[in-house]
């Protein structure tokens, strides 16, 4: 799946292998859905910046078009640590506000290509058992694993704003592939103690992809 979106000062990036929705804020609204029945993401290319004169030029004076040798270097690894291994993955346009501008004065877009793997993804809210587990002859293979909060609404039962308001927080755990790479089933305690606390004071869950494979 491809998607080229141009970024205002509202724009939301929503990918996915269940959906995929990106939403252009100007004038008007333009919708582009993606879908394919199973899998999780694996982000294969991102391009912030400009590569032509065409793409997302529309009302743009020519000098805002002009440099199209405009790329953001780290785009890629952005985009990849926020999206790999899940099913739905939404990016706003400030995850770039922090990062140098590849071309100050160049009007941009966010250029993506993604592909669905048959991964298996385990979503365990904090202070309850992570369980992964293979059919018998299988052994598991870990994706990817992050612990924190991308959005308000997993495991937010009964927790109060306070605890869900911070939705970029989260880091990479290491240590459910040691533990459980060559296995055929595996449990975890998900915990700020085993896993580290990448934002104190939020409520938080580990989302896990991993895939079953001959040992």
């Amino acid at each position: 799946y491809v998607s080229a979106l141009f970024l205002t000062f509202s724009l939301i990036v929503r990918i996915g292998c269940l959906l995929a929705t990106a939403k252009l804020k100007s004038m008007h609204f333009v919708n582009q859905t993606y879908a394919s029945d199973v899998g999780v993401i694996s982000v294969e290319s991102a391009l912030y910046g400009r590569a032509d004169f065409v793409t997302c030029s529309g009302g743009r004076p020519p000098q805002e078009l002009s440099n199209t040798n405009c790329s953001l270097p780290t785009a890629l690894d952005v985009i990849k640590a926020r999206c790999n291994g899940k099913k739905v993955c939404e990016l706003s346009a400030q995850i770039f506000t922090f990062v140098p501008d590849p071309c100050e004065g160049t009007f941009k877009y966010l250029q993506t290509k993604h592909t669905c793997l048959p991964a298996i993804q385990r979503v365990t809210c904090e202070h309850s058992m992570a369980h992964l587990r293979c059919d018998e002859g299988l052994v598991i293979s870990i994706h990817s694993a992050d612990f924190g909060r991308r959005d308000q609404s997993t495991c937010s039962f009964g927790r109060p704003d306070s605890e869900l308001r911070n939705t970029e927080c989260f880091h990479h755990v290491s240590l459910i592939a040691k533990r459980c790479n060559g296995k055929n089933s595996c449990s975890m305690r998900v915990s700020s103690l085993v896993f580290g606390d990448p934002c104190y004071g939020t409520y938080k869950y580990l989302e896990v992809t991993y895939f079953c494979q001959c040992k």
